[in-house]
């Protein structure tokens, strides 16, 4: 079997950008780290949930479009996989239409839980299209929709899986 090499994202995302004539990509920077927030449990009484932004839905949900779609999808982490479909414009989707663990790991997860290392899974999970090219309305819409809702659920651990 060949090993295959990491993906330049920055590099990749840079010539789209140029062969489409846009301007140069800005990347997001932050200005200051985010505050550090310690466990307050040991990990193996936590409920951990997952966000991933690999444009994953639920058969019977509306797919996701177009890029700067900010919408997001609640899956319940218990959804079978062949249950679970994905779109999405900026990635190579073969791998996880083959295995949607590849980017939504909820089985691996629930491996986890089964075998103690964490509290539990929570019954939801969070998915969104990635290539949301206004931080603004990630930083202003999107992200405290999805800490609403997992601080709603009552999460302790949130899994993010960027795609």
């Amino acid at each position: 079997m060949q090993k295959s090499m990491p993906i330049d994202y920055i590099q990749r995302t840079q010539a789209q950008y140029a062969a489409l004539n846009y301007p140069a990509y800005r990347w997001v920077e932050n200005s200051a780290a985010p505050p550090w927030s310690p466990l307050k449990k040991p990990l193996n009484q936590c409920k951990v949930a997952l966000i991933c932004s690999g444009g994953i839905y639920k058969k019977g949900q509306i797919a996701f479009h177009y890029e700067d779609d900010t919408s997001f999808r609640i899956i319940e982490s218990d959804t079978a996989k062949d249950d679970l479909r994905i779109t999405h414009f900026a990635y190579d989707m073969t791998a996880a239409r083959n295995d949607p663990n590849v980017v939504f790991p909820t089985q691996g997860l629930q491996a986890l839980a089964i075998e103690g290392a964490i509290g539990e899974l929570a019954k939801n999970a969070y998915t969104f299209m990635g290539g949301i090219y206004s931080s603004r309305k990630v930083s202003t819409q999107l992200a405290p929709e999805l800490a609403s809702r997992v601080l709603k659920d009552e999460v302790d651990v949130v899994v993010l899986v960027p795609v």
